[in-house]
């Protein structure tokens, strides 16, 4: 089997106040090894005291390294010296510490200006190296946001993920991309305000379907005036801060007047607006008075894994819940679990000014001084043990418990079917790393291969890989030619960045979307490399492409199929459809992309910006091809020059 360690990226020396310790200076000692064992943890304590002799007493983060260069740890400490001190006592720290200490051969300090300074710049180190001996956070995603523009004389609605580059008041953070959605129709529904593109809002010429069903106030052909758009714009505004003052009496007053008026489609639209408003203040799973923005985080753990559960309520609603399951050392305390959870959380997304926690964490002091250092306001963590918090706390327990619950329950079910995987297989081992290979094409053009890996855990979409496949030796038009390229360019690669196989990028099976013929190739490319001792095996689709009738070829043996109801061979489906997935929106991607590249990119002298007003004016390359000199002429950002350019170059004889 081939197991080993994550390997690292260059350690970061730290922000504008560290002082980093350079690998040439005297502080930095080196092993030749780091073993387990009393040989491997006697070099590793070596290692430590040599370090400590020019070691500053002095708040700072230390990365522990091993003989690679991979981190295998990052801490802070308000005395760096008095800390790393603590690690040659071998005898009073646990297993777990003790074989982190056989295994460095390198330490490297970053000095800060405060121990408030020191945790910030851990969580982030952490955040960016992974290293296997602290407690991780995976959270690869952004929360989406609700935007409300201000780059535009009328204002929309869009969802928003990312940096809040886009000039506008963002609303948030929300728990997923569905609860904004759900939100953003019924804010529609509530302010009739627009959630079209600004390329969209300047080309129409007559309302849209939003309109038609109540949700838009047709701003793009002024079915109503930029003052009273902007009293809507300036409502839900207020709506989303938590300011809604007396907006449903309004509405009702206004209602009334224009039903007394006998204006009863006015008094219509009034009365929609009001059961959007309810029906936004009803769908909130859990309130409590006098909450505004907090977040409501409880831990529990059970099977040797803790799940951190997050909710989310700004300006006094629930914005929706998210489960995390922290990877972390065995033995490790729900407490520390929490506060690495919450440190590394919040390194990247401002906290609220109020954390409710399910537990005390150490050092709360400390971390509630750096989040308000990170916020530059003040942030309080709090362990309620009554009344309203309390019972948040405590939903928030219960959604953890069952979380956890149905992990555990998926994790049990994935562990029987990879022992089951490695027996029919004749694997040494259960796999710990399963990539499986596919690809995806219309005759040649747009091709893609694609990689998607599963393990003990799922699907791992972080290490998903796309191959864009150049056409060498014939492989853009053939799925064998795709297949060795694709394996051969995977597998060079990491020869080349782990060439000891020492890391943990290494498959412990790998399968082909195919037959004999990619097995064929496969082991062709596997031999060529070196790398024979890899398990190989191929998934064929049945006869007429039937699920349940699945073909699997293994090198040296004979092709055989699985019972239908066999619970392996539904996980080998979903192992291939999951490839076949990514394979095709990856082909679709590409096509999409290739669409957009338009004659107008041969145009000498048209850059994006160019491009991007011509396309804008005229809809499309070819209307632009068509369009006469003094029509082109009069698109903003095109002189004459640049226009008769453009006429020249579509209709030169």
């Amino acid at each position: 089997m081939l197991k080993g360690r994550r390997r690292s990226k260059d350690p970061t020396q730290g922000g504008k106040r560290a002082a980093p310790l350079d690998t040439a200076d005297p502080h930095v000692a080196e092993a030749t090894t780091a073993e387990e064992g009393e040989g491997g943890r006697a070099r590793g304590v070596a290692v430590l005291r040599d370090a400590l002799r020019l070691l500053p007493d002095a708040p700072g983060v230390y990365r522990m390294l091993n003989r690679r260069g991979d981190v295998l740890y990052v801490g802070k400490a308000r005395h760096l010296k008095r800390r790393v001190y603590t690690y040659t006592q071998l005898g009073r720290l646990p297993i777990r510490l003790q074989r982190m200490v056989a295994e460095t051969a390198r330490l490297e300090v970053t000095t800060t200006g405060s121990e408030v300074e020191a945790l910030l710049l851990e969580s982030n180190l952490i955040k960016r190296h992974l290293p296997r001996f602290n407690v991780l956070l995976r959270d690869d995603k952004s929360f989406p946001y609700i935007l409300l523009t201000k780059d535009h004389p009328i204002p929309r609605l869009a969802k928003h993920r990312g940096a809040h580059s886009v000039p506008g008041d963002y609303f948030g953070p929300f728990a997923s991309a569905g609860a904004v959605a759900r939100t953003i129709t019924a804010l529609e529904k509530a302010f009739l305000l627009r959630s079209c593109s600004d390329a969209v809002f300047s080309q129409r010429t007559r309302p849209c379907l939003l309109y038609q069903i109540k949700r838009c106030s047709a701003p793009c052909v002024e079915r109503i005036g930029a003052a009273d758009y902007a009293l809507l714009v300036g409502e839900a505004k207020s709506f989303l801060a938590g300011r809604e003052g007396g907006l449903r009496a309004q509405l009702q007053a206004a209602m009334a007047q224009a039903s007394d008026a006998l204006d009863f489609e006015r008094a219509a639209l009034y009365r929609d607006r009001l059961k959007a408003l309810a029906h936004i203040q009803s769908h909130q799973d859990i309130n409590l008075e006098g909450l505004d923005d907090a977040d409501v985080v409880a831990a529990t753990a059970e099977g040797g894994q803790v799940c951190v559960q997050v909710f989310f309520f700004r300006t006094g609603r629930n914005y929706g819940n998210r489960a995390y399951f922290p990877s972390h050392e065995k033995g490790l305390e729900v407490p520390g679990v929490l506060a690495a959870f919450l440190a590394q959380f919040y390194a990247d997304k401002p906290p609220p000014p109020l954390i409710l926690m399910s537990h005390a964490v150490p050092q709360q002091e400390l971390l509630a001084q750096a989040l308000s250092t990170s916020a530059g306001r003040k942030v309080e963590l709090s362990v309620p043990q009554r009344g309203g918090k309390r019972k948040l706390v405590e939903q928030a327990l219960t959604n953890a418990r069952e979380a956890l619950a149905r992990r555990l329950a998926e994790t049990s079910t994935q562990k029987r079917l990879l022992e089951a995987l490695a027996e029919r297989f004749g694997l040494e081992a259960p796999p710990e790393r399963i990539e499986v290979y596919d690809n995806s094409h219309i005759q040649g053009s747009n091709a893609y291969g694609a990689m998607v890996v599963a393990g003990p855990e799922g699907f791992a979409k972080a290490a998903y890989r796309q191959f864009g496949i150049k056409g060498e030796a014939g492989a853009a038009s053939d799925d064998y030619g795709m297949m060795r390229e694709v394996l051969t360019r995977r597998f060079s690669r990491a020869l080349k960045e782990d060439p000891g196989r020492e890391g943990t990028g290494w498959p412990d099976l790998v399968i082909l979307d195919g037959g004999k013929g990619q097995l064929t190739v496969a082991e062709e490319v596997m031999a060529e490399l070196g790398l024979t001792d890899i398990p190989l095996a191929a998934v064929a689709k049945g006869p007429d492409r039937d699920a349940g009738r699945e073909r699997i070829t293994l090198p040296g043996r004979a092709s055989f199929m699985l019972e239908p109801r066999d619970p392996l061979l539904y996980f080998l489906q979903r192992l291939r459809d999951e490839a076949h997935r990514f394979a095709i929106g990856t082909h679709r991607r590409g096509r999409a992309k290739a669409r957009l590249t338009s004659a107008l990119d041969s145009v000498p002298g048209i850059g994006a910006k160019r491009k991007k007003a011509l396309l804008l004016h005229f809809g499309s390359a070819a209307a632009v091809a068509r369009a006469g000199l003094a029509d082109l002429a009069k698109v903003p950002g095109i002189s004459e020059a640049v226009a008769r350019k453009l006429h020249e170059h579509f209709h030169a004889s």
